[in-house]
């Protein structure tokens, strides 16, 4: 049925890492060091899961928190993110609730879906984090690749004004790897050896 190439980390995930308004000219560089703090509401986790081979079922994670560390040693960069599995929604009730099932992840047990790295390396004007994504119980080493894509300050009246990041991460899975899906795997995806979920996370993030 459903769920096929998964989580931008989680985690997504995710994302890492200076300073200019809002300008894609960052892009290869990185933010000022520091620990910023993953927010929420401006933060999006999507993924397209393979259908039947050549269709694609979209959805989304909308609760994931966590931090990002940046530090002007690419080998101490680091993530750590949370995606509450039970917040997944492809816009059709009675498919996310089968998702939510043993059937898929098994929210029951497995209410969380983890991405943590430490370190990073250049890929052009991205870069590379090799992090642990662990999703039903299983831990795979997931590459995921991000831009920064530049710093502005949060100028919410009558609070304080946080330097606020902002990243967008990508990443793909193969959803067997993880014991996902097993009546998808036999029934849809055959011999299928590429990755048949892709992820894209959207993350703004402030350092206090």
């Amino acid at each position: 049925m459903i769920v096929k190439r998964l989580f931008s980390i989680f985690g997504i995930g995710a994302l890492v890492f200076t300073t200019c308004a809002a300008d894609h000219a960052a892009q290869g560089k990185l933010p000022e060091p520091g620990t910023y703090q993953v927010d929420p509401v401006h933060t999006f986790a999507y993924f397209g899961a393979r259908h039947h081979v050549v269709g694609l079922v979209r959805g989304r994670f909308d609760k994931v928190t966590g931090t990002l560390t940046a530090s002007k040693d690419p080998a101490a960069c680091s993530v750590d993110i949370t995606i509450d599995v039970s917040s997944i929604s492809t816009q059709k009730a009675e498919r996310d609730e089968d998702l939510r099932s043993p059937n898929y992840f098994d929210v029951a047990k497995f209410p969380a879906m983890t991405y943590v790295g430490r370190g990073i390396r250049r890929a052009g004007n991205s870069w590379i984090m090799d992090g642990s994504l662990t999703i039903h119980g299983v831990t795979k080493i997931v590459p995921v690749t991000f831009v920064f894509n530049g710093i502005f300050a949060d100028t919410k009246p009558g609070k304080p004004k946080p330097t606020r990041a902002a990243f967008h991460a990508t990443a793909a899975v193969k959803r067997a790897e993880f014991s996902l899906g097993a009546r998808d795997n036999l029934n849809e995806l055959g011999t299928l050896q590429s990755p048949d979920v892709d992820i894209q996370i959207d993350v703004e993030a402030d350092k206090p």
